[in-house]
């Protein structure tokens, strides 16, 4: 990953503040869920915060899109969730100054199985992120979820402050959305009651679809200021970065995919400033 191209730090993290834990799901797959972790979390790192994304997916598309080989993953989400490794040992440097991994591998598809008798077996990575809170590192955890409901998303729901929704302008979308809200509801009612949603962000949108923006109209009226103003555009070389092991923001800084995680990143920034402005 060349970190020259990368975009120059345009604001410094306040001293002393919390860690912020953001879910990144949908159970509906081909969202834009890996995509929005990855890009989010290079946007954060280059907007002057300290980041770290936890690869929850046994499929470690995450992992592979910031160009971390298999072979380089020594420590990785599997160790944490047995309990052998912390999340601190599991953190490993990317190319993107700010940005830390903590990759994911095939292990984890078998964890439902092997942690089927476990004590506290829901609350796995909350544990992990109690003692990673109290290091102060990090301003941000983004956490990318696998697209069904298992215990992996349950353990990254449990575990986090809130949810953040990519969804995709397409007819489905409300569908599935309806779907996650649900799951929200159910976490929030038994493991974590302080589970929020941080915000939907609709992704993979085309101007010149008119279904595209019926979508983004329909969304808004039913979640109104949920919804982030920024969209994210349909955009090749969005598509493209992640086969050559890059954000699309270190790949092509200039097109119009990587200027609107920018967008998207100053604006959650100032959404969660005015969060904590409201609670203090």
């Amino acid at each position: 990953m060349d970190v020259e191209t990368a975009p120059n730090p345009v604001a410094v993290p306040e001293a002393g503040r919390p860690l912020r834990v953001l879910a990144i799901a949908n159970q509906k797959g081909g969202v834009g869920k890996t995509t929005t972790a990855i890009n989010l979390g290079t946007a954060l790192a280059a907007v002057g915060e300290s980041v770290l994304l936890i690869d929850s997916d046994p499929q470690g598309n995450a992992s592979t899109g910031l160009g971390v080989h298999r072979s380089a993953r020594k420590v990785t989400m599997y160790d944490v969730y047995v309990g052998d490794k912390t999340l601190e040992q599991a953190a490993m440097r990317t190319a993107l100054p700010g940005l830390d991994l903590a990759a994911s591998d095939a292990d984890l598809s078998g964890l439902e199985m092997e942690l089927a008798a476990s004590p506290r077996r829901s609350y796995r990575l909350r544990d992990a992120l109690s003692a990673l809170r109290a290091t102060g590192k990090y301003t941000y955890v983004l956490i990318d979820c696998p697209p069904s409901l298992n215990l992996l998303t349950v353990n990254a729901m449990t575990g986090a402050d809130a949810v953040f929704v990519p969804l995709q302008t397409e007819f489905f979308a409300l569908e599935g959305l309806t779907q996650l809200m649900r799951t929200i509801e159910l976490v929030r009612g038994s493991l974590n009651p302080a589970l929020e949603i941080q915000g939907v962000v609709l992704t993979m949108y085309d101007r010149r679809n008119s279904l595209s923006e019926q979508v983004a109209r329909d969304v808004r009226e039913h979640f109104g200021d949920t919804v982030y103003e920024t969209v994210i555009p349909r955009n090749v070389r969005v598509s493209e970065a992640p086969s050559y092991g890059k954000p699309v923001l270190i790949y092509d800084l200039k097109c119009a995919g990587s200027q609107a995680y920018l967008q998207l990143a100053r604006e959650v920034v100032r959404r969660e400033r005015d969060r904590r402005a409201k609670v203090q």
